[in-house]
């Protein structure tokens, strides 16, 4: 499982993967989600699949049961594996989400996340206005501090950002609001993320202000005016 943040830590899932198990997931996972295993397809059969990642048949058969529970393949009695429709992933799990990362743009999976977060960030922060404690308010300050000393460094800026929006949906106490770390995760990825345009501290100055914004209505209870502050987060971090 991936904890919250780790995507970006990292910056993307390329990273060396712990065991054997985790490098066939990661591999085919990426592979589907990429279009290399194309909607329909079947994979080829276990003894090539053991082969190409040199591992065992227990291996391999763990790894693709993975898969299965995280919607992207299907095994069919004296078919094989297939992968999966779109509409059967797990569009809510982190490494779902942080294999879209290495795939090419899809509109349509981007439109989605923009929208998910509209709906429900807002949500999230007008109970966090009502909810919170004290010590998530410190937290929030916190993180606000950080993003402020990173003004020059967009990867810290971006890992602080998501860190403040994580500790909004804890304090949201709802947990559907909470089990959206991933798509805000992978949202900040995409948002500064991006290899050819990535934001300066000119970029990010007016976003700190916003933010700023968002935190003073959480502290001082005001549910309206920290779903407004919300929305308008999530307007500017689209145009980064």
């Amino acid at each position: 499982m991936i904890e919250p943040g780790s995507l970006l830590r990292s910056l993307t899932e390329r990273t060396v993967a712990r065991n054997f198990q985790s490098r066939v997931i990661h591999e085919i996972g990426a592979g589907v989600i990429s279009g290399h295993f194309p909607i329909g397809s079947t994979l080829p059969n276990d003894a090539a699949l053991m082969d190409e990642f040199g591992v065992s048949r227990t291996v391999l058969r763990e790894a693709l049961k993975t898969l299965e529970a995280k919607g992207l393949l299907e095994a069919r009695p004296k078919v094989g594996t297939k992968v999966a429709k779109k509409s059967r992933w797990n569009l809510y799990d982190p490494q779902v989400l942080a294999w879209h990362l290495t795939a090419p743009p899809d509109r349509e999976f981007l439109t989605g996340l923009g929208e998910v977060r509209r709906s429900l960030e807002p949500l999230g922060a007008a109970h966090a206005a009502s909810r919170r404690s004290a010590e998530q308010v410190r937290l929030m300050r916190y993180w606000i501090q950080q993003m402020e000393m990173s003004l020059d460094q967009a990867s810290n800026f971006c890992v602080a950002d998501f860190e403040l929006h994580r500790i909004i949906a804890e304090a949201s106490r709802n947990p559907f609001i909470r089990g959206l770390n991933g798509v805000i995760e992978l949202s900040h990825a995409f948002a500064y993320l991006k290899p050819v345009n990535e934001p300066d501290d000119a970029d990010l100055l007016p976003f700190l202000t916003l933010h700023r914004d968002l935190v003073i209505a959480i502290e001082r209870a005001r549910e309206d005016e920290a779903q407004e502050a919300m929305l308008k987060v999530i307007a500017f971090e689209q145009i980064l």
